[in-house]
């Protein structure tokens, strides 16, 4: 028996409907990644009007420079401690929504509120909590003998702008954790709770684990957040000080090129944090994705 061939006519419809992503991935990320990727090799002046080609001298500079590593360093905990409280204070929330019988839609709205708030903003409410003399949270804890002022001390700084980059995030993961604790057939549940099972023991065996394919995906969003989101909130919070102490790699490639006009040392930053992102996705996906239960 005689299978017919199919054979479709060439159309340009799917290069047209795909034609606007690529044009866009190519204008906001292929071309700036390969500027950025160039200008690194090269020595400019404060004005760029000179240029130098050096190859690999500003990598080796980068490396070579303690202040660089310990930003390394820094970012790596400011990152994972805003993925961690974020996710955590998310999860708590949503399935503590999910429970909700009366007034659900009014409890949802209030956690999804934070999401619409911008990076700036949100740093400047946390500065007004917490400013020495007059946040309502720096005085409460004066008063209790406990001496605050992130302007001084490096630690309440990075304290203060993990709690505000968390906070920031806590309404995104919000959404997703509740959407997939809806989705878990309330049989299962009702079942395990019939068997006996708390309300504890019901979350950690059933709705957990049915809920990491989520969970997985939300980690290597807020990875990427911490990286390159956060920005806006450590500018208005301590613009990387006092002394350095919030100063993690997005900032530094700002403050070197921007403040302090180093135009190729600044493009080598940015060249390694977008690798070292590059690689903790890959990171993510190969090895923490085994974990998952789809």
């Amino acid at each position: 028996m005689l299978l017919k061939q199919v054979h479709f006519k060439s159309s340009a419809l799917p290069y047209l409907l795909v034609a606007p992503q690529i044009i866009i991935t190519l204008i906001f990320f292929i071309w700036p990644a390969s500027q950025a990727l160039f200008q690194s090799l090269l020595l400019e002046d404060a004005f760029g009007l000179s240029s130098e080609f050096v190859w690999l001298d500003n990598f080796k500079e980068l490396f070579e420079d303690e202040h660089y590593i310990n930003a390394f360093g820094r970012t790596l905990f400011f990152s994972g401690m805003v993925a961690a409280t974020s996710l955590s204070f998310s999860l708590v929330l949503a399935a503590m929504a999910d429970r909700v019988i009366k007034g659900t839609g009014i409890y949802r709205t209030l956690l999804i509120w934070p999401y619409a708030v911008a990076p700036v903003v949100a740093g400047a409410l946390w500065v007004f909590m917490f400013y020495p003399t007059t946040g309502i949270i720096s005085t409460t804890l004066n008063s209790m003998g406990y001496e605050w002022n992130h302007q001084l001390k490096g630690d309440q700084a990075m304290f203060l702008v993990i709690m505000a980059a968390a906070w920031k995030q806590v309404s995104y993961n919000f959404l997703f954790f509740l959407a997939a604790m809806q989705a878990i057939p309330k049989s299962l549940i009702e079942a395990a709770a019939i068997d006996g099972a708390s309300p504890v023991k019901r979350f950690w065996t059933i709705i957990f684990p049915l809920i990491t394919p989520t969970t997985f995906f939300l980690l290597v969003i807020n990875v990427v957040y911490a990286f390159f989101e956060t920005f806006g909130i450590i500018h208005v919070v301590t613009k990387g000080g006092p002394a350095k102490a919030t100063e993690i790699l997005v900032y530094k490639v700002f403050n070197d090129g921007f403040v302090g006009l180093d135009l190729g040392g600044s493009a080598a930053q940015s060249v390694i944090l977008m690798v070292v992102v590059i690689a903790l996705t890959t990171f993510q996906f190969k090895y923490i994705e085994r974990k998952v239960e789809y």
